[in-house]
């Protein structure tokens, strides 16, 4: 049985309708009315822009902010001019080298890391929404992050990928590969006995979810390292402390070359949410780039994950809210979300750090605590049920 909220999902594959040229011709007219589509355009183009602006200047703001918040607390304008001379070679006059090192060494690179894992947990979870047919679906609940969860410790406790060729990038490796056999095992599932459809792509990764979780919880049950199960149970919930300019680089290009992927395939994405039959219509083969677009998802995930650990409810949550906003158009909606996970994580971690003083707590925790709520607020407001019911 699918799991989908009837209203929400109606109007989520209806929308990209309105603002498409080349899914204009389709023979729509028994779908969607005239009166529906003037409903569901969503924001106009003027008001996007601001919304967007807005959002840029704030996740600039609070980049500052988290950059300045912490055990040590730096004036938010001696933070900017820090980073004015760091970047821009500016000179605001003397300020102490104890701040420069604080935030230059330590402060930036953890939340230009937020910036860059929020931002792709919110694209991943976009394209797979769309990719499955089913605004549940996320890296977290089509195995894929559980895959790349069950490489890394994998190279964790093991110890592959410690020494030899792989000694820099052993976890980041087995993550990836983690990630990549999930989700080649979920399309596998998903396409015995027939076609790949959305329900049964999100049970299989449900399956593959649960798999993944066993086979890592005996590695770690078996394993002979405390001090590598105390990185594990740690790592599992996420945490940005690791974060300098050595680990930012490789995380970062592979998160942006997948978000400039995505961006060009924006119509493809529309295409997606009119589903198998109307794809056809157009000459879309929709199963080729459910793979594609699972691959893609695949390589970032595992690459986010290994920097960070597993950050629930990003991938889920920012699309969802974005797209109450903006509508379903992936025009809209993915650059806006990608923005949205940006700021979203950059604020879990400055309470993340500052929550408890002299402490800091793992931001899966945060997230879960703003997400769980959000998720089980839409549940019960859009009555989502069992077979579109």
């Amino acid at each position: 049985m699918a799991i989908r909220p009837s209203g929400v999902w109606k109007s989520w594959r209806l929308r990209c309708l309105v603002d498409d040229p080349a899914l204009r011709g389709l023979p729509t007219g028994a779908v969607v009315t005239g009166a529906a589509a003037a409903r569901d355009r969503g924001v106009n183009r003027t008001a996007y822009v601001g919304l967007f602006t807005i959002l840029l200047l704030g996740l600039v703001l609070f980049i500052g902010v988290s950059v300045s918040l912490g055990q040590v607390d730096v004036p938010l304008r001696d933070t900017f001019r820090i980073l004015a001379g760091k970047l821009f070679g500016v000179s605001g006059g003397e300020i102490q080298g104890t701040y420069v090192n604080v935030i230059w060494h330590i402060r930036f690179p953890r939340a230009l890391l937020a910036c860059v894992v929020g931002a792709g947990l919110s694209m991943c979870g976009t394209a797979m929404q769309a990719a499955v047919q089913n605004p549940l679906a996320d890296p977290y609940i089509l195995g894929v992050s559980s895959g790349a969860s069950l490489g890394a410790t994998f190279a964790i406790l093991i110890g592959w990928g410690a020494t030899g060729l792989l000694a820099r990038t052993g976890v980041a490796f087995w993550a990836f590969a983690g990630a990549f056999g999930a989700s080649m095992l979920v399309m596998t599932l998903a396409g015995m006995g027939g076609k790949p459809s959305s329900a049964k792509l999100v049970l299989a990764g449900m399956i593959i979810n649960a798999l993944c979780g066993a086979i890592t919880n005996f590695i770690v049950y078996t394993a002979n390292n405390a001090q590598g199960i105390r990185s594990v149970a740690f790592w599992s919930m996420g945490s940005l402390a690791t974060a300098n300019w050595k680990i930012l680089p490789p995380v970062a290009i592979v998160t942006l070359l997948s978000i400039t992927f995505f961006l060009t395939q924006t119509r493809i994405l529309n295409t997606m949410l009119l589903g198998d039959e109307a794809a056809v219509t157009l000459g879309v083969s929709l199963t080729f780039y459910r793979r594609l677009y699972l691959l893609v998802s695949a390589l970032a995930t595992g690459i986010l994950v290994s920097s960070c650990g597993t950050i629930g409810f990003v991938g889920l949550i920012v699309p969802h809210i974005v797209r109450g906003a903006v509508g379903s158009d992936h025009k809209r909606l993915l650059p806006l979300a990608i923005l949205c996970g940006a700021l979203f994580l950059v604020c879990a971690d400055i309470f993340a750090r500052t929550i408890v003083a002299g402490s800091e707590l793992p931001i899966g925790i945060i997230t879960a605590l703003v997400g769980a709520p959000l998720f089980m607020y839409m549940v019960v407001r859009r009555g989502y049920g069992f077979g579109g019911q």
